[in-house]
């Protein structure tokens, strides 16, 4: 199974990108997202892939980051997503927003995405609440760095911060918030529990 491509960018279409690895062509469905940030033709750009078989076909979906390609499994996981779906969610929403609405429950920001009506977000929400989020390691793809200033560590505090920084408030202050709230209701606090906490905190 194919886990990752470093190429050089052959071309660009709407939906994928065809990546050459050595005079091989690879089409590589993306992301909007991910398509936009891609470097320019004939520039190497490295992807994570998620490859997907079946009996009729094999087709590689590419991501720019390991959380990003653990919440489309995630999502595929949902009755009523398929790939189509799950690329056009994460083409709208980053990561660190998924695990927002996926935390606070909010359908409304799940509508934004075409093709996702007021049902489909209500299961979406309801199905992944209890899933942990991928955490967004970042790759030698397209930018990266630490979500998180001073090597934090615990994953549940990554995503709770990247969440709040999405949310637009200062990563400082998120931080912080974020790491009182840890500290209240102890180590096996949930990325959920956080994000409330902190957002309680916030709102004072």
């Amino acid at each position: 199974m194919i886990g990752k491509l470093t190429g050089l960018v052959d071309s660009i279409g709407a939906d994928h990108v065809v990546l050459d690895v050595g005079g091989v062509g690879y089409e590589v469905f993306c992301p909007v997202r991910v398509l936009a940030h891609l470097p320019k033709t004939g520039e190497r750009v490295a992807l994570v892939i998620e490859t997907v078989v079946r009996e009729d076909m094999i087709r590689l979906y590419g991501f720019a980051t390991a959380g990003e390609r653990g919440w489309f499994r995630q999502l595929c996981t949902v009755q009523g997503v398929g790939a189509k779906v799950a690329l056009a969610i994460l083409g709208v929403l980053g990561g660190g927003e998924l695990t927002t609405a996926i935390a606070l429950q909010d359908k409304d920001m799940l509508t934004r995405v075409p093709g996702v009506g007021k049902r489909l977000a209500e299961r979406l929400v309801t199905e992944l609440k209890t899933a942990a989020p991928p955490h967004e390691a970042p790759a030698a793809i397209i930018g990266g760095g630490s979500p998180v200033p001073g090597g934090e560590t615990d994953l549940a505090v990554v995503d709770a911060v990247s969440a709040l920084v999405n949310l637009g408030y200062a990563e400082a202050q998120a931080r912080g918030v974020v790491l009182a709230a840890r500290r209240t209701i102890g180590d096996d606090a949930t990325t959920a529990a956080l994000i409330r906490h902190g957002l309680k905190e916030l709102s004072r």
